[in-house]
């Protein structure tokens, strides 16, 4: 499973750019179906790994909050990371 997963991320990874270059028929609908691939695969490889959804969703917030106070450019131009974790923070509770 853990390979089918990484291979799913590669695929989809592939799929995403793709869409984006060649701006298909229904490229916004694709794009987001991709995007959403992505954070499946990756939380349910995280998991087939040992790691629990909760640690994961632990640890992207820190990262997040450590990624603000660097002022990692898309937090500095564009506040990206900020609206991020509010959107995180009030999904959390």
């Amino acid at each position: 499973m853990i390979d089918f997963l990484k291979c799913e991320l590669l695929n989809t990874i592939a799929l995403l750019f793709e869409t984006m270059i060649k701006g298909v028929k229904n490229s916004q609908e694709l794009v987001v179906e991709c995007l959403v691939n992505l954070l499946l695969a990756t939380y349910t490889l995280g998991r087939r790994l040992g790691f629990d959804y909760d640690m994961l969703d632990k640890k992207l917030q820190d990262k997040i909050k450590t990624s603000i106070l660097e002022e990692h450019h898309l937090e500095k131009w564009y506040g990206d990371l900020s609206e991020l974790n509010q959107h995180i923070s009030n999904h959390r509770k």
